[in-house]
């Protein structure tokens, strides 16, 4: 569009969370623990012998840090090319379009925007009082990406996006995994029917996921992780090597806007925006992780690029009901629309589609035949409303729908 533009990071890398612990280095290593369960498992059934399979964890972890070396410095460069400042520091909103930068060594500089300040701070993990992380035992999932070893048993607090794709990981590398989560039923969020599929295929692959199970406490004793639980048989205790504290991710806007700003937070620190992400302050917008919606890189891009276009005096919009949600454990499960639950809360006249992969000629030829696809179409007028897919590939086929 032509505008002068800077962007304010305090990271030494470029690219956010997803890039640098969130998305692109999971899905690194989900393919390479993913290669080494078909070397085990998988090659004889196609005539290939392999011998004994060895996993090196230094070799895996040194591939996933060299990928996102590569794309964060990809980002850097293109920052380069298209002359965009990179402020180093940490960002501070004040009024009147001004961004206040605190940089490493504590200097401040302040800049002023002519056209708009899009506040785009992101989240980070959330810790929880009773199993506060210390970097080394009870982990984030920052650590949990970056392990040394294979933990001989890894318990995970939240069967969520971050708890199933790290349990995965571990799980085929080589640990045993127990995950720990406080509802009563797989993940909640997504279509029943897929949950119930992907929960099958989870404790086919010998994943402990106990449901119900409220974490009480855990401490560090003698080198070990000791968490005390409750579930319907009352309190239980779980010992395990690592800890991993998957309970989501909350705003980054802790001491990010000067209090005589118009910009709003709510009771769980996301900035309040409308519906084209404007804030209550003239000229400022907020997207991504820090406002409502999910937390999803590719969601956050789309907003940027609305707020772009009408800064710009363009008609940016989101259509938020075509964002898939995406879970790269395996099987894959991707979905976007509505779920037969919301379809039937809200009375609405639907008809449902389904076929299952057993009966798909790709998806027996790739050995990965579980799960299914499920599309929910207005009965009326055949507007697709819902779809839903777990098994092969189902991130890459979401987009067809």
């Amino acid at each position: 569009l032509g505008y002068k533009t800077a962007c304010v990071e305090a990271a030494s890398t470029l690219g956010g969370t997803c890039l640098n612990v969130g998305c692109i280095p999971s899905k690194a290593l989900l393919e390479s623990t993913a290669l080494y369960e078909k070397a085990r498992h998988d090659f004889a059934a196609h005539g290939i012998s392999t011998g004994d399979v060895k996993l090196d964890i230094a070799t895996m972890i040194a591939r996933k840090n060299d990928i996102v070396k590569q794309l964060t410095g990809g980002i850097e460069q293109l920052f380069k090319a298209n002359g965009i400042d990179w402020l180093a520091g940490r960002g501070r909103l004040l009024p009147g379009k001004t961004v206040e930068v605190t940089a490493a060594d504590g200097s401040v500089a302040t800049y002023q925007a002519s056209r708009g300040v899009i506040l785009a701070f992101g989240s980070v993990p959330v810790d929880i009082p009773v199993a506060k992380m210390d970097g080394q035992h009870i982990v984030s999932s920052s650590e949990a990406l970056s392990f040394s070893d294979v933990p001989k048993r890894l318990g995970i607090i939240g069967a969520g996006v971050i708890g199933l794709e790290l349990g995965s990981v571990w799980h085929a590398a080589g640990s045993e995994v127990v995950i720990l989560e406080a509802v009563d039923e797989l993940l909640p969020m997504a279509d029943r029917q897929l949950a119930r599929e992907a929960g099958k295929a989870f404790k086919k692959q010998g994943l402990d996921i106990r449901l119900g199970a409220k974490v009480s406490g855990a401490s560090v004793k003698g080198g070990a992780v000791e968490v005390q639980y409750q579930d319907k048989n009352g309190e239980q205790t779980l010992t395990v090597d690592k800890l991993l504290v998957a309970v989501g991710r909350k705003p980054n806007t802790a001491n990010t806007i000067d209090p005589a700003c118009a910009v709003k937070l709510d009771a769980r620190g996301y900035i309040e925006v409308d519906e084209h992400c404007a804030t209550a302050e003239p000229g400022v917008y907020a997207i991504g992780d820090c406002v409502r919606g999910a937390m999803l890189a590719h969601k956050a891009s789309e907003e940027g690029v609305m707020v772009a276009e009408n800064i710009d005096g363009q008609a940016g919009h989101v259509r938020y009901d075509l964002i898939p949600a995406v879970i790269y454990t395996h099987p894959e499960m991707a979905w976007l629309g509505q779920n037969e639950e919301q379809l039937k809360a809200a009375g609405v006249n639907y008809q449902k589609g389904d076929f299952p992969f057993a009966a798909n000629g790709r998806a027996k030829a790739l050995g990965a035949a579980e799960g299914f696809v499920k599309i929910l179409v207005d009965a009326d007028s055949d507007e697709i409303l819902g779809a839903h897919i777990i098994g092969p590939n189902a991130s890459e086929l979401i987009h067809e729908l």
